[in-house]
């Protein structure tokens, strides 16, 4: 069960030293993590590659309960991409599965602690049973306003950025938009994340050093933290040292100490 504590500006991160402080107001506000290694891990125990998975879905519910107990507001799951159809069906069977188990399962946890689901990607390519126990979910917790957990679904950050231009060249092509009228600001609002912050962090698990089509647009300034550790095992005390990681940097944004320090 989460409990949310009354955060003040500054707490002890569970599992670090108490001179090892955190501060909330630094907390990102916007975290993204690709969960890899499920079957690695799988295969080192001598395990099926869907054991992998089952396991990585309880760091699933763990990374989830944590983020809303500590006040991260918006937390995006690399939970299946595109590339991820290629997979042998009866893997890919089984991820679909788990993904609806867990929806059926952590929907009270959601209501209870005011979590809002929202997903991006193509989600009409899922299983429909899957697509509508997705929605209904959506919906079922749109209220809730004190974080957003984000799956991405088959999902990709170079459709997504294709998909935009698209839609921005169609409005030309009608004369309800001139070219010169796109730039950054408007390209960013034709986006999955169109209401949400860049991701200030970005997490890989597994040791991987290479952000593999997710969010390519929106990562241009995100700080990047790879774990050696499998998603499966990647727990609490790996997030707070991920955080207390990223806390310890100075983030310029191609600016230079200095003018940072003019504007705060």
């Amino acid at each position: 069960m989460v409990t949310v504590p009354d955060l003040s500006k500054e707490n002890t991160i569970p599992g670090q030293p108490a001179t090892d402080r955190f501060n909330v107001e630094k907390l990102p506000r916007h975290l993204a993590i690709i969960m890899d290694g499920n079957g690695r891990w799988a295969q080192e125990r001598n395990l099926s590659r869907i054991e992998g998975h089952r396991a990585g879905a309880e760091s699933v519910r763990i990374i989830v309960r944590t983020c809303r107990k500590i006040g991260i507001p918006i937390l995006t799951l690399y939970a299946f991409s595109k590339e991820n159809w290629q997979r042998p069906g009866r893997e890919v069977q089984a991820l679909w599965r788990l993904l609806s188990r867990y929806l059926k399962s952590e929907l009270d946890e959601m209501t209870k602690h005011s979590i809002r689901l929202n997903a991006i990607g193509d989600l009409q390519e899922l299983p429909k049973s899957v697509n509508r126990l997705l929605v209904d979910t959506m919906n079922k917790t749109s209220a809730n306003s004190e974080m957003l957990l984000n799956l991405a679904l088959s999902y990709s950050g170079r459709t997504e950025i294709v998909r935009t231009a698209q839609k921005l060249a169609a409005a030309c092509v009608a004369n309800q938009l001139k070219p010169a009228e796109i730039d950054e600001v408007m390209f960013s609002q034709n986006l999955y994340t169109s209401d949400m912050p860049d991701p200030d962090l970005l997490i890989r698990t597994s040791g991987e050093q290479r952000i593999s089509n997710f969010l390519l647009w929106q990562m241009a300034y995100t700080e990047l933290y790879v774990s050696p550790i499998y998603w499966p095992d990647f727990r609490e005390a790996q997030l707070m040292e991920a955080l207390a990681d990223y806390q310890r940097r100075e983030r310029r944004f191609g600016k230079t100490g200095e003018q940072q320090a003019k504007e705060v």
